[in-house]
Parts: structure tokens; C-alpha cells; sequence
């Protein structure tokens, strides 16, 4: 895989999933950072792939990692979400000594809950339940999988989200009037501009001459693609420990790094007999079942939309799926695949779902950090 860092040149747009008609909705969603598809879209474009109007479902020529953000040639991640502050959860069956261990009645159908830890003591008040930051560098988290413990005093490192929201409205006027148009004549997005020093990093298995400009996001504004071969060593060195702390039997946290997406297809009966089939999204993956699964802390899901090609060669919507948060986190009994990567999983219904869940991991999402549980 070769690294290299996207540098916009001016504000960046990338409107969320939900439908926008201008005059129905006056403001149009935002997301940052963008999604696997965004980033596909504009290599797509630089590479020059051609779409087959008769394949819709033409399998990308290449893989990718990311997006993640990148500061002066450094990776960062999004924080942990099993962490209070700076005070880590832990599923409750696995603290033998917490005084809510009797006495929680717990629905074994569910995830576990979690609670602060027995052994932590809180000797600053509420301190470590402030707000804590978005964002931690590779170093921390490259210690985090190694010894599956954040300290306090890298917290302090972290940051919050490095870019601001700049808001645009846009206006039509009636023809020979200074009058906003009553219909479709005024809506209101969001844009994103980094802050100085940051920019996204990518993995791609191509070798692209650079520096080179790529059209990105909404309105095709410009960014910079450069070659950043810094990044890879560290990247390699997370992923090392990452896979040696997946191939050990024991209790394990997965780390979401990039947007989960999990979904399968269940035929569901209607009420005139007929059957249909139904895309669901959760937050964990299917083939992890709750005999292995423990817990799972994650927050809201992302929306993701894309486009494809319908027999004709026109492009109109896909249908959207939610995606489980970067930085969610699962307990696990032991390491498991998922499974796009399991090499005895079932192709599923009618050989496709098997075929989807690759080209997602394909465009970067879904990717784990494992770490060996620590208690301590």
C-alpha cells in the first residue's frame, strides 16, 4: 500500500445521506470526515476507470485505508468511545469485584453493560468526567495496542475536531426583481475548512505520480494528492501489533478506525404473504454472536449514500445504509473475523452479500485495531 495526504486548497462540502430538495428543506446536511465513497469517487476520476453501463455492480480496481486525518506527516485517530473523560468502561461481568455485579439484572438477548472499573479510584473530584478531546495521535494509539491502556497524560496530547464549519446560503432572485424567489429560491449548507498544519491520509494499493490536484466533494473543489511515505512506517507498526494481538485466545477490544458498515438482508413476510427483501444496519457485526461479543460502546450512526449505474448507464441514488461510528469499540471473549475476511464464510443470499461486504472493506470502511484486554 502506498500512503499519501489530501490537502484541500479551499472549503470542502459533503452533504449527508438524508434526501435535500431546495425549498423542502432549507438546510442541507454535512458530514466530515468524507466516507469511503467520496474518496473512491475523486481517485475514480483521477485514475481514469471506465464504468461498464451494463455491470452496476463492477468491482473497484483498487483498495484503499481511510480516510483517516494526518498533522505534519502524523496519523490521528478518533478517540475510543468506552472512555468517560479520561476514565475507560468496562463490560460489568468482567469486574468480579464491582459492587453492581450481584445485583444488575442483565438481558443476555442485549450487549453487556458497562461501568468504571472496581479498581479506579476517583481522586480529582469530576475532573475525568469532562469532555474529552476528538482526536489522538498514532503514538497513543500505538500504545493503546500494545499495553490496552490510555494515560491520563496522553489524553492531554489529543485534540478536538481540527476544522471549522462554515456556514453558506444561497439565494435566487425573481427575474427583474431584488426579491428571493418564493420557491426553490434559498437554502443553506455547511462547509469544512482544516485548520492550517492538517489534511487527510490514504492508503491505496496504486502508485500515483505526485503531487497531483483532485477534485473532492461537493462542487469538485480542488485538493492536493501527495505521496507521504512517513506515514506508512508508522501505519505498518500499528497494524503489526494490531494483527499479533488478533492471532491470541483471549479477551480482546476491537477498535472501529474507520465507518462500520454491517449490514445484511432479511426476507421478511408481508401482510398480503408476499415476501420482500429488507437491509438492516446495526452496530456490530452480524457473525458476531452474543456468546463471544460482550459489549459494545458506539454512538449515533452515519448515514452513506452513494450513486450507481442503473441498466442504462444513468447514475441515480443507491439506497443508503447507517454505519456504526469511528472510535466504537466491542469486547470480545476472543478475536473474531469479520465476515469479508473470513475464508469459510457463506457467500449468502443470492451470492451477492458476500461480494458487498468485500467492496466495502475495499473502500476502507470497517477497518479494526485489536487489543488485548488489560485490566489495571
Amino acid at each position: 500500500m502506498y500512503w499519501y495526504t489530501i490537502t484541500p486548497l479551499d472549503v470542502l462540502m459533503f452533504r449527508d445521506a438524508k434526501p435535500f430538495t431546495p425549498g423542502e428543506r432549507a438546510w442541507a446536511g454535512s458530514t466530515f470526515p468524507p466516507n469511503g465513497h467520496a474518496i473512491a469517487g475523486a481517485l475514480s476520476a483521477l485514475l481514469g476507470r471506465k464504468s461498464k453501463p451494463n455491470n452496476r455492480n463492477q468491482e473497484e480496481t483498487y483498495s484503499l485505508k481511510g480516510p483517516f486525518l494526518c498533522h505534519h506527516q502524523n496519523l490521528y485517530f478518533p478517540r475510543p468511545l468506552n472512555h468517560i473523560g479520561v476514565t475507560p468502561l468496562i463490560p460489568l461481568v468482567w469486574d468480579e469485584q464491582h459492587p453492581l455485579k450481584d445485583q444488575m439484572i442483565h438481558d443476555k438477548t442485549k450487549p453487556c453493560p458497562l461501568v468504571k472499573p472496581s479498581w479506579i479510584v476517583n481522586k480529582s473530584g469530576d475532573d475525568d468526567e469532562k469532555q474529552s478531546v476528538d482526536y489522538l495521535s498514532g503514538d497513543v494509539i500505538a500504545h493503546y495496542v500494545q499495553h490496552g491502556k490510555i494515560t491520563p497524560e496522553s489524553w492531554q496530547t489529543g485534540v478536538e475536531k481540527p476544522w471549522t464549519v462554515e456556514t453558506r446560503s444561497h439565494n435566487a432572485l425573481e427575474t427583474g426583481t431584488r426579491q428571493v424567489k418564493e420557491a426553490d429560491g434559498y437554502f443553506v449548507e455547511n462547509a469544512i475548512r482544516l485548520k492550517d498544519g492538517w489534511s487527510l491520509a490514504i492508503a491505496l494499493d496504486q502508485d500515483i505520480s505526485t503531487p497531483v490536484t483532485i477534485r473532492l466533494g461537493g462542487e469538485g473543489h480542488r485538493a492536493i494528492l501527495e505521496r507521504c511515505d512517513q506515514l506508512k512506517k508508522g501505519w505498518d507498526s500499528l497494524w503489526t501489533a494490531s494483527e499479533q494481538n488478533r492471532g491470541q485466545s483471549q479477551r480482546s477490544i476491537a477498535y472501529l478506525i474507520t465507518p462500520g458498515i454491517f449490514e445484511r438482508i432479511q426476507r421478511e413476510q408481508a401482510k398480503d404473504n408476499s415476501y420482500r427483501d429488507i437491509a438492516r444496519c446495526r452496530a456490530y457485526p452480524w457473525e458476531w454472536k452474543l456468546d463471544n461479543l460482550i459489549s459494545v460502546a458506539t454512538d449515533k450512526p452515519i448515514p452513506i449514500s452513494c450513486r450507481i449505474q442503473d441498466d442504462s448507464g444513468k447514475s441515480i441514488p443507491a439506497p443508503q445504509v447507517f454505519a456504526a461510528p469511528p472510535g466504537s469499540i466491542y469486547y470480545l471473549n476472543y478475536p473474531q473475523a469479520l465476515y469479508a475476511e473470513d475464508p469459510n464464510a457463506k457467500i449468502g443470499s443470492k451470492g451477492k452479500a458476500l461480494e458487498r461486504a468485500k467492496r466495502m472493506r475495499h473502500l476502507g470502511y470497517s477497518e479494526l485495531l485489536w487489543i488485548r484486554y488489560s485490566e489495571g
